[in-house]
């Protein structure tokens, strides 16, 4: 897809600017310390991140700052819908995964779709981290990052939490299921 693609007009631009602002006033305990128009003017002077909030947005992510690196000088945005994100399920963890089913093949997989919306699966370390902020997958679950030991082998990882406590399970990479999707993670 073309740079002049993945951008958004004016008017997509100040609408999706509202409903973050609004997630961020909130759920304010999820970035404790941060300022929202520090974040806004970073979000302004970068269309193609502005883009791929746009996509977390539009397949159910509901994303929301989470945290800062003060070394980057970067915030964090994670998919913080309730449940995996709707839009995002039924996909198989890669495209290798994909290639290799014969039958009843998915749509896509979460690495192509995470790479074409410009974000990247959460860690399992991250996952974690969002765990620590609200209660989510109480009902689904999420594909996250797959270290390549695992991947070589043809494995892949996936969270939720059940019973206040975050289970990480594995599957073949080539399974998908209609409440497995994936969260992402956006630096900005």
């Amino acid at each position: 897809m073309s740079d002049h693609k993945k951008s958004l007009k004016e008017e997509q631009q100040k609408e999706l600017i509202a409903i973050l602002k609004s997630r961020f006033e909130q759920n304010s305990s999820r970035h404790k310390g941060l300022d929202w128009q520090k974040i806004q003017t970073k979000l302004e002077s970068n269309p193609a991140k502005l883009w791929s909030l746009n996509e977390m947005e539009r397949t159910g992510g509901e994303p929301d700052v989470v945290g800062y690196d003060t070394k980057t000088d970067e915030y964090f945005f994670y998919d913080c819908s309730t449940e995996t994100p709707a839009n995002r399920r039924s996909f198989c963890y890669d495209r290798e995964a994909l290639d290799k089913r014969k039958a009843n093949k998915p749509a896509n997989s979460v690495v192509d779709v995470a790479k074409e919306m410009g974000i990247e699966i959460l860690t399992e370390e991250e996952y974690r981290q969002l765990q620590q902020l609200g209660k989510f997958d109480l009902k689904t679950s999420s594909w996250i990052k797959t270290p390549e030991a695992i991947r070589k082998l043809g494995g892949a990882l996936f969270c939720d939490c059940r019973y206040d406590q975050v289970f990480v399970y594995h599957n073949g990479a080539d399974s998908y299921y209609g409440a497995r999707a994936f969260r992402g993670v956006l630096r900005v």
